[in-house]
């Protein structure tokens, strides 16, 4: 099956039309594992609609320090490409794929066209808006309210639920970097957690048992 009729399933809530449009102008782009789909700064002349693959959205300063902002399915879009694409901005943002990503691209200059006739297509804008806000607004929370070790457990539960695997292959020094921590106080951690049973840590990976709710 191509990536254009896997996306007729995955966004089967548009007009039989709109369907049809997506599958003339859309355009299949393919990603391999932690390849970058989207730079800071970059102009971005399309939208994004995720087909295949996980993309990780974070926010990096002038020193490479990462903030996690949260990651996107198949069958969800990247609000920021909406926006950007939309109103002819650069993006603020980075992205990266996760895994092996497949993804269709929207010309920008068919956002409000569409918007304006298909009532599915500004429906489902308007909740790309509303459920990339949410996710801003939880990880927003835990950095404001939560001490380090409840963030932790946070990213690993996100990491868990996106990738559908106990098993995470994801360096401390990266999770250091996206919590905006040190590799040793979460290595600390993660031992912590080891101890009790909620975790096991191998080389290279950690092993999920049972986190906390």
């Amino acid at each position: 099956m191509s990536p254009k009729e896997v996306a007729k399933d995955l966004f089967k809530q548009f007009e039989p039309e709109l369907q049809k449009k997506l599958q003339q102008v859309g355009q299949v782009r393919k990603f391999k594992e932690d390849e970058y789909l989207m730079y800071t700064g970059q102009p971005i002349r399309s939208a994004v609609l995720v087909v295949d693959g996980i993309i990780k959205v974070f926010r990096e300063d002038d020193e490479g320090n990462e903030i996690f902002m949260y990651n996107l399915h198949p069958g969800e879009a990247c609000a920021i490409s909406m926006t950007c694409a939309a109103k002819n901005l650069n993006s603020q943002v980075m992205a990266k794929a996760l895994v092996d990503t497949t993804v269709i691209a929207i010309p920008m200059e068919l956002m409000d066209e569409w918007a304006s006739k298909y009532k599915s297509w500004y429906q489902f804008v308007l909740g790309t808006y509303r459920n990339r806000f949410e996710e801003l607004l939880e990880m927003l929370d835990q950095i404001a309210f939560k001490n380090l070790d409840e963030r932790l457990l946070w990213y690993l539960r996100q990491h868990q639920k996106s990738l559908h695997s106990n098993v995470l292959k994801i360096p401390f020094t990266q999770i250091a970097l996206e919590l905006n921590s040190s590799r040793e106080v979460i290595s600390r951690l993660m031992k912590k957690l080891a101890d009790k049973g909620q975790v096991k840590l191998h080389k290279n990976q950690i092993e999920i048992i049972q986190l906390p709710i």
